[in-house]
C-alpha cells in the first residue's frame, strides 16, 4: 500500500449518490406483511394477562403472536440462551417486546401494537449501579479477579499513593440504517432472510432453531450495513426471527423495521462502567502496583457482557507496563435493555481506567501528564531492561 494514495471503497459511489440499496430499499414481494411489537411499559413485572382483543381487530391486522406461538425455541440471545423473542411471564425492562403484530402495513402495525393491554404486577426495578450493588444482582456468584505480581504489597511500599472512581456512562449506536429484516418463505418450508447483520451465520441458528427447522433450509443474505459497530452483531436477531416467524405462520412474506424510538427503547448499548482505583508510585510518578475494581452495568440478559467485561480488564494497561496489578470485575444485573457489543467491545472502558490514574499522578505530583505517561510506557526491546516487558503481557490469572 503507498502512503497517500486514495483508496475509495467499494461502494463509495453508491453511497454519495443515494443508491446503495438497504434492507429497507430491497422491493417487496407482492402480499407482504409487516410487523410491530407491543412493548413492556415497565422495567420489571410479572404478567398476570394479556388482552390483545382490540389488536386482532384493528385494521388491517392478519395476526397477533405471542411467546406459545412460537414453535420451536423462544430465544434470540447470542449464547446463554436467557433473551426470549416474546416475553413469557415476566418482563425485565421497559420497551421488552411482549406479543408480535402482523399486518398489511407498517403504520397499521405500530397503530395496533399501541392497543395492547398487558397486565402487569409490577415487581422493584434494579435499575442503576448502585441499585445492583445493595442486592447483589449479578451474573456470577463472585466477582471475576485477576492478578500480576503483588499489587497490595506494591501500594503498601509506595511513595505516594492515590485513589479514585471514574463513571463512564452508556452510550447509543446511532446507525444510520436502523435495524431491518424482510422473511420470503420458499418451497419445502425453507427460508431466505434479508438482514442488515454483522453476524447472519448466528440469525441463521437463531431462526432454525425457532421454527424448528434445519440450518440447511434457512438462507441469510446480507447485501450491506448503514453502519453496525457492534449494534448489529446481536440485535438484529429479534427482527429476523420474529419476521421468519410470522413468514412461517402466514406463509406470507414479511418485513420489520424498527423506527428509530423503538430501536432505541428495545435495543443495548455500551456498557455502562463505573471504575475504582488506587494507584501507588514514584518520584518520577512510574506506576509500582495498581487496583482497578470494576462495576459494569449488563442489563437484564447475558448478551455478550462476559467478554466485553473481560476484554476492559485485558486492556487496563493500554500502553503501560504494571508491574503489579489486581483487576476485580463485578458483572451486575439490571432491570435495564442487555449492554451489547459496541465499537471496541470493552476495550475503550478499560483504557479509560488507566488514563485518569496517569492524569491523577501527574496532578498529585504537579507534573506534565505527557511526562508521566510516557515514564511508564513499553519500550522496545532494546532500550529497556531484561525485566521490563515490551508488549502487553497477557500473564494475569
Amino acid at each position: 500500500m503507498t502512503v497517500g494514495r486514495p483508496l475509495p471503497h467499494d461502494s463509495a459511489r453508491l453511497h454519495v449518490t443515494g443508491a446503495a440499496r438497504y434492507v429497507d430499499d430491497i422491493p417487496v414481494p407482492a402480499g407482504t406483511l409487516h410487523l410491530a411489537f407491543g412493548l413492556s411499559p415497565v422495567a420489571h413485572g410479572e404478567i398476570r394477562s394479556l388482552d390483545l382483543e382490540a389488536v386482532r381487530n384493528a385494521p388491517g391486522v392478519h395476526a397477533v403472536l405471542t411467546a406459545p406461538d412460537i414453535p420451536g425455541r423462544n430465544d434470540v440471545s447470542p449464547a446463554a440462551g436467557d433473551e426470549p423473542l416474546l416475553a413469557d411471564g415476566r418482563v425485565h425492562y421497559v420497551g421488552q417486546p411482549v406479543f408480535l403484530v402482523v399486518a398489511e402495513s407498517h403504520r397499521q402495525a405500530r397503530q395496533a401494537a399501541r392497543l395492547g393491554r398487558i397486565d402487569i404486577r409490577p415487581l422493584d426495578p434494579i435499575l442503576t449501579i448502585d441499585e445492583a450493588i445493595a442486592a447483589n444482582s449479578r451474573f456470577e456468584a463472585a466477582p471475576l479477579v485477576w492478578r500480576k505480581g503483588d499489587a497490595e504489597a506494591a501500594l503498601a511500599r509506595a511513595p505516594h499513593v492515590v485513589a479514585g472512581q471514574i463513571e463512564i456512562g452508556g452510550q447509543e449506536h446511532f446507525y444510520l440504517e436502523g435495524q431491518a429484516a424482510l422473511a420470503v418463505p420458499q418451497d419445502g418450508a425453507e427460508m431466505v432472510v434479508h438482514a442488515s447483520s454483522q453476524h447472519p451465520t448466528e440469525i441463521q441458528h437463531k431462526v432454525a432453531d425457532a421454527l424448528g427447522l434445519p440450518m440447511g433450509a434457512v438462507r441469510v443474505e446480507v447485501r450491506r450495513m448503514g453502519g453496525g459497530f457492534g449494534g448489529k452483531e446481536s440485535q438484529g436477531n429479534a427482527l429476523a426471527v420474529a419476521a421468519a416467524l410470522a413468514a412461517w405462520r402466514t406463509g406470507r412474506p414479511c418485513k420489520m423495521r424498527y423506527d428509530r424510538d423503538d430501536d432505541m427503547r428495545i435495543t443495548g448499548k455500551r456498557h455502562d462502567f463505573r471504575i475504582r482505583y488506587r494507584a501507588g508510585f514514584d518520584d518520577e510518578g512510574r506506576i509500582l502496583g495498581v487496583e482497578f475494581i470494576h462495576y459494569v452495568r449488563c442489563g437484564w440478559s447475558l448478551d455478550l457482557s462476559l467478554p466485553v467485561a473481560d476484554r476492559a480488564m485485558l486492556h487496563a494497561d493500554n500502553a503501560y507496563h504494571l508491574p503489579a496489578a489486581t483487576i476485580i470485575s463485578h458483572r451486575l444485573r439490571t432491570n435495564t435493555q442487555s449492554a451489547t457489543a459496541f465499537r471496541g467491545f470493552g476495550g475503550p472502558q478499560g483504557v479509560l481506567g488507566i488514563e485518569r490514574v496517569m492524569d491523577h499522578v501527574a496532578h498529585h505530583l504537579g507534573a506534565d501528564p505527557l511526562k508521566v505517561r510516557r515514564a511508564n510506557f513499553y519500550a522496545p526491546l532494546d532500550s529497556q531492561p531484561p525485566d521490563r516487558p515490551q508488549t502487553t503481557p497477557y500473564l494475569m490469572r
